[in-house]
């Protein structure tokens, strides 16, 4: 008989399916201390907690029977990763709990934005009967732009397709055949904003993803267009919209997130009358927090009786002996992934991981799994080594494993191949004694780098000054060169410059770099 004890006043019915479990006893506590709860968590083989719990490592270390810690929510701030990895304990999260709460919140925005409803509101109950000032828009007939093509993106393209709305969607995992699928345009961030009447965004906040909406954009944009952000604070500028309001461009905003939360009492959104605000509602619906607690429910189900189970946010127990084989080459495998995820344009199809050398006959999929959480952590939140081979397959990325017996130059040799629909690229990289984790290959060219810190790609023509004209142009703006690679394959035929800086590349000094003759290509890598 399991035993599962659940805190922070979860309902009946998100444990329900638990309650019903013959092999399962369920006890409800709540407002426990620290020094309470490790008196009694050494008796259970399950915790399931909201955000009140903080499961600390002493937490941890009493529970002795703890098989897995579920968070019914998604954030799992309060809970002790590190310390739940080491002891082999699980951690669970909900993040599809919140899909249609979010999704109907953001059109809740998007009709009040509109048509002023709050506004209207507002000067109604103020004792003033005003019509001429609040003339919307109907959302029939215009084009809806959603970055994001995610679950919480597909619920709102499908409800603006009933709306009677033309959409465009930009998710770097959406083929053309899935926007086909769910009826759906593609397009980039740029053709969206220069095309939508409506946008919103659904992404999750990563290094890609921070201001994906900027000045630039905004520039693109038609005369009133209408902003929504329900996912997160940061995916939009925040000043650059207030600016785009000011000049005529943007008609209205709705904003549930902010960069900061709660926003300064000075934020120039609280006193905006074209801005809409709430207090991060997207997933404040009572089905919400029911499903988040189900969801939780049946995975904890699976964790105790031993069967397949997902969103987990750790890692689980490894065998020692594939662990000793396989932990120096995480952070290689890792770093392969996020390069080559950096560097790769348009929808991912395949990820081809080939082994070579000493890690032939070892079960490496410990090992792909770090790959993987690489190519999709530079767009996608809450990418972890467990979760990173669904989170592939559910966007249709096929996944496939090599594995040959020598490599002609290295005694170890990982390679991954990122294939899209009209294009594939390649990284390889090894370990070298005394030297660590290196990149040895990018896709035909030789180099030898170190995978970390700020990166610069360049793809070029073989022509003589050019190497001198980067430098002398990064160095007039005050970027400093730490090493520098060459690789070509041919004398004048194509080559490429990988650069580690010791900070940042400005934009705008990218883009001058794009303006370099000979130059093909400039991409910024962040490891």
């Amino acid at each position: 008989m399991y035993k599962v004890l659940v805190m922070d006043g979860i309902s009946d019915l998100g444990i329900q399916l638990l309650n019903d479990a013959a092999d399962v006893t369920v006890d409800k506590k709540a407002g426990l201390s620290e020094d309470e709860l490790i008196a009694i968590i050494a008796d259970y083989d399950a915790l399931m907690v909201r955000s009140q719990t903080k499961v600390t490592e002493r937490i941890m270390a009493a529970a002795s029977k703890l098989k897995v810690v579920g968070r019914a929510g998604v954030g799992v701030d309060n809970i002790n990763l590190e310390a739940a990895t080491q002891r082999g304990i699980v951690v669970i999260n909900a993040p599809d709990g919140n899909t249609i709460a979010t999704c109907e919140l953001t059109f809740a925005m998007m009709m009040s934005v509109a048509r002023s409803i709050p506004q209207a509101y507002k000067k109604t109950v103020g004792g003033e009967w005003d019509r001429k000032t609040f003339v919307g828009v109907e959302l029939r007939n215009k084009v809806l732009g959603i970055l994001g093509m995610g679950r919480i993106g597909s619920e709102v393209a499908k409800r603006a397709k009933v709306f009677g709305m033309e959409v465009i969607g930009y998710d770097p995992f959406l083929t053309e055949e899935r926007a086909e699928k769910i009826g759906v345009k593609l397009g980039t961030v740029n053709e969206i904003s220069a095309k939508a009447d409506f946008i919103t965004v659904h992404t999750p906040l990563t290094n890609e993803t921070r201001h994906i909406i900027a000045r630039p954009q905004f520039e693109l944009m038609k005369k009133g267009v209408r902003i929504i952000n329900c996912a997160r604070g940061g995916i939009i500028d925040e000043m650059a919209l207030v600016e785009a309001i000011e000049s005529g461009t943007v008609a209205g905003a709705a904003f549930d997130v902010y960069e900061q939360e709660p926003p300064q009492a000075d934020h120039p959104f609280l006193n905006n009358p074209k801005i809409i605000v709430t207090p991060h509602l997207g997933a404040s619906t009572v089905e919400a927090q029911e499903n988040v607690a189900i969801d939780v429910s049946e995975e904890v189900l699976h964790i105790l009786r031993d069967e397949p189970f997902k969103n987990a946010v750790n890692m689980p127990p490894v065998p020692a002996t594939v662990m000793n084989k396989l932990q120096p080459y995480f952070t290689l495998g890792e770093k392969l992934g996020q390069f080559i995820g950096q560097t790769t344009e348009g929808a991912v199809k395949e990820i081809v991981v080939s082994y070579a050398g000493e890690l032939t006959g070892v079960d490496t999929t410990p090992l792909t799994r770090y790959i993987v959480k690489g190519v999709l952590s530079n767009q996608l939140e809450g990418v972890n080594i467990v979760n990173a081979m669904h989170l592939a397959k559910s966007r249709d990325v096929n996944v496939v494993i090599q594995q040959s017996s020598a490599s002609k130059t290295f005694t170890n040799l990982v390679s991954v191949k990122l294939k899209t629909k009209n294009d594939e690229h390649l990284v390889a990289g090894t370990l070298l004694s005394g030297y660590g984790e290196r990149i040895v290959q990018i896709d035909q060219y030789p180099v030898d780098i170190a995978p970390n810190g700020n990166l610069l790609l360049i793809s070029h023509n073989d022509k003589p000054g050019i190497i001198g004209k980067v430098g002398t142009l990064l160095g007039n703006n005050d970027v400093n060169i730490a090493t520098m690679q060459v690789g070509r394959k041919v004398i004048g035929g194509s080559a490429i410059m990988l650069l580690t800086t010791d900070k940042q590349t400005p934009k705008e000094v990218l883009q001058q770099l794009k303006q370099l003759p000979e130059l093909i290509d400039v991409n910024e890598l962040s490891l």
